[in-house]
């Protein structure tokens, strides 16, 4: 096998822009030199300038090295299909291997692109709902070694980056850039389905408009698993959502860990449910979140009251540690627990358990370090929530604590009617200016309580 190195300049005229596009259409230039991997067994393509492109498709053994930030592609307008992806997609087999995306910027050109278009025979039904296939500028299905260091992804029309079906994957020191946000229309950044593993992702961050990040391992296919993610240092530039962890079936998310999580958000923080209605309650495993300081702006959504953690579905075990939620601008929890999927809120979880719906189980819930401080903007607020069963729950070293002169209010746990915990372990917790620490007393089992001062 023999790696060539080719220039880009050497074989494309690169006048493009990847702020503003413009220039000559060299697809077919870039692509030549991409098919090299499959003729030498390898390739490193340079980019030391701009590039126009529709649709660009990568081999296995392939680098694609941008120079500066200012070097890489621009999509061109009604390309409608990914910018990069691998060749031949399979959900089981991975197909490809050893690919790097180094540096630069991939500009998926949003404004020109539509939000859909129907599935494509090589995708293999791969990615799809309901036979429609989402715009996404980097997308991979069947991939093993994947490296992306360094990258901005700009304009994206829905995801700006999919990955399925992939082993020992690594994401690190990218950002996402989202000049045309549009309401509503599924504007992720980095999106995740199964099956996988091996996953790490570092300091990456931007602005997007849905969920910044989803891991979601069988929300394609209600089967696949995805395991061993670690994910450190995500930086929200007011970000609709945070970050979205998914099981829907019996595909097994397990042995996650997210940490250090900051930056601003609009709506939603962190989504761990099942989310689609009439479906079994997931697969969630462990799950660790740890050291999230998250600044709190004016909510774009309404279907449903904004908050910073919601949990529904079967959950082994979850680990909340370092939580901070300071002067929030209305009363959104930090945690409601027992949220069946999405369409049942605090406002309707009643009507709903009334009717027979069922509320899910989190065998065992650790909270372990939280700081609330609030204004008078958040009156009434319950930090944390429990609507369905928990098994074990053990909440400490917590400091909840209203400026001085707010009106005293809310509460710091709250279990309400349809909620249930087995065992409630409360230490090393002060509250000042919450109507009560804990109300629904009634509705635990086994209360322990040690170091509770309410002030």
């Amino acid at each position: 096998m023999t790696i060539k190195t080719i220039l880009a300049s050497d074989i494309a005229v690169l006048d493009s822009d990847v702020r503003t596009g413009g220039g000559t259409d060299v697809t077919k230039e870039i692509q030549n030199a991409l098919d090299e991997a499959k003729r030498s067994g390898g390739v490193r393509l340079v980019m030391d300038g701009a590039a126009l492109v529709s649709e660009l498709v990568v081999h296995s053994n392939t680098t694609i090295e941008c120079l500066t930030s200012d070097c890489g592609f621009f999509q061109k307008g009604q390309s409608n299909h990914p910018l990069i992806r691998n060749e031949i997609w399979d959900r089981k087999v991975r197909t490809a291997r050893n690919i790097s995306l180094i540096g630069g910027t991939y500009n998926g050109n949003c404004p020109d692109q539509i939000h859909d278009y129907p599935e494509d025979p090589w995708m293999n039904g791969a990615n799809t709902f309901n036979g429609r296939h989402g715009t996404v500028p980097i997308e991979f299905c069947g991939v093993e070694d994947l490296l992306v260091r360094g990258i901005r992804i700009v304009d994206f029309r829905t995801y700006a980056f999919m990955l399925t079906n992939f082993r020992n994957c690594t994401i690190e020191d990218s950002w996402v850039d989202l000049p045309h946000r549009m309401q509503a229309q599924n504007q992720d950044g980095f999106h995740f389905w199964g099956p996988g593993e091996f996953l790490t992702i570092r300091n990456v961050g931007g602005k997007v408009g849905d969920d910044f990040m989803n891991i979601g391992p069988d929300e394609g296919d209600g089967v696949s698993s995805i395991t061993d993610v670690l994910v450190d240092g995500v930086f929200l530039d007011d970000a609709d959502q945070a970050i979205r962890i998914l099981s829907r079936g019996t595909g097994l998310c397990d042995r996650v860990t997210i940490r250090n999580v900051s930056g601003s958000y609009r709506s939603f923080g962190f989504y761990i449910n099942s989310w689609f209605p009439d479906e079994t309650a997931g697969n969630f495993g462990d799950i660790f979140i740890e050291n999230v300081s998250l600044t709190h702006t004016a909510p774009n959504y309404d279907y449903r009251p904004p908050m910073l953690f919601s949990v529904g579905g079967d959950i082994r075990c979850l680990t909340l540690k370092n939580i901070r939620h300071e002067y929030p601008i209305d009363a959104r929890a930090v945690g409601e627990f027992g949220f069946p999927f999405h369409s049942t809120t605090p406002r309707t979880i009643d009507a709903y358990v009334a009717a027979g719906g069922k509320t899910h189980k989190i065998r065992n819930l650790i909270i372990d370090g939280v700081t609330v401080l609030e204004n008078g903007d958040s009156e009434n607020m319950e930090v944390f929530s429990v609507y369905g069963e928990i098994g074990n729950l053990i909440l400490k070293n917590v400091f909840s604590a209203k400026d001085k002169g707010v009106k005293r209010s809310g509460t710091l746990l709250a279990v309400h009617p349809t909620g249930s915990v087995d065992l409630l372990d409360a230490k090393d917790i002060v509250t000042v200016g919450s109507t009560r620490a804990i109300t629904g007393k009634e509705n635990v089992s086994v209360l322990l309580e040690n170091n509770v001062t309410e002030l």
